[in-house]
């Protein structure tokens, strides 16, 4: 378990010292977001954010179900 724990930490250390333009959007969503304005770009972003949140939240619970069942074994 200690051996995961320390790839997982090296791995998000890695991603953290990543340079800025590896992490780009697509080039269609930001050209879209330049013209649309202001409001425009926020909600492009809160549609992002909300289209995200469902995968993320299943990943999420997901991980506490199996975290908690490897707790208690």
């Amino acid at each position: 378990m200690k051996r995961y724990l320390l790839v997982l930490l090296c791995f998000f250390a890695l991603l953290a010292t990543a340079p800025r333009g590896s992490a780009q959007g697509c080039a269609v969503c930001t050209k879209t977001a330049s013209t649309l304005g202001d409001k425009g770009a926020r909600g492009l972003n809160g549609g992002i954010l909300y289209l995200a949140a469902i995968p993320l939240s299943l990943i999420g619970a997901i991980g506490f179900i199996w975290w908690r069942h490897n707790k208690n074994s």
